[in-house]
């Protein structure tokens, strides 16, 4: 399931940071109304079935110290296999309109259920919020994580297993084929660099945006939509979007 979150401002030329994924997460947590499912999730070291797109704000400019709302307006999307987790997220929302940014209260002017496409075999998609794909590397002894980039064709492997592991952890089991090819159009890959807020201290996940053609099993495409693809959804990273 999806949701479309419209938030709003009382006051134009909004500022919002260029990264915020930390602060989109935090609303995401306090918006669950089951207290105890939000309470797992936060502190779960495992997959959380849960993913977050970036920021989409129709009247925008960039300044200096971030982005600024012309007109007080913006809207994100959150998406998830779990139809329970989707409908106590809606219940946080009717429950209590309004949503903490920056210390400062939002309208949440509109939630919406999106209505999911019709899954092919082979479709074509666009990333929402950047993908994210790591492979740990022995230097000198000790492994480091090190983020893979899309020219390195461990990237796609890498999207290809994690959305299996996830598959088989959500639903316990994958007896499908496991065969998943993604062709990047490389011409639309942006790179993105995204704050990652711990406490107090904070780490750097480089991702990449891109439009790309998917060929896998229906299963693994629906569960790629409501799950993401890629590393680190539940902290915004590979929401994508049928075209």
């Amino acid at each position: 399931m999806r949701l479309k979150i419209s938030l709003s401002s009382t006051k134009a030329n909004y500022l919002i940071p260029f990264n915020y994924n930390h602060i989109l997460s935090a609303i995401i947590y306090r918006k669950i109304a089951d207290l105890d499912l939000a309470a797992k999730l936060h502190f779960s070291k495992d997959f959380k079935f849960f993913t977050f797109s970036q920021l989409n704000i129709p009247e925008r400019r960039i300044a200096d110290e971030g982005i600024i709302s012309k007109d007080g307006k913006f809207h994100f999307f959150i998406s998830s296999p779990n139809d329970y987790l989707i409908q106590s997220m809606v219940e946080g929302y009717l429950e209590d309109p309004e949503v903490i940014f920056m210390n400062k209260k939002l309208s949440v002017e509109n939630v919406e259920l999106l209505k999911k496409p019709q899954f092919k075999k082979r479709m074509k998609m666009k990333t929402m919020s950047p993908l994210a794909a790591r492979m740990k590397r022995e230097y000198n002894g000790k492994f480091r994580i090190r983020d893979l980039d899309p020219g390195d064709l461990r990237f796609f492997t890498a999207l290809q297993k994690n959305l299996i592991r996830k598959y088989k952890a959500y639903y316990g089991d994958y007896e499908g084929n496991e065969y998943v090819q993604i062709v990047p159009e490389m011409r639309t890959v942006q790179k993105k660099k995204i704050a990652i807020k711990k406490d107090d201290h904070k780490t750097f996940q480089t991702a990449y945006n891109m439009r790309f053609e998917i060929d896998a099993d229906k299963r693994l495409l629906e569960f790629a939509y409501d799950c993401g693809l890629g590393e680190r959804n539940s902290m915004g990273f590979g929401m994508v979007m049928a075209l």
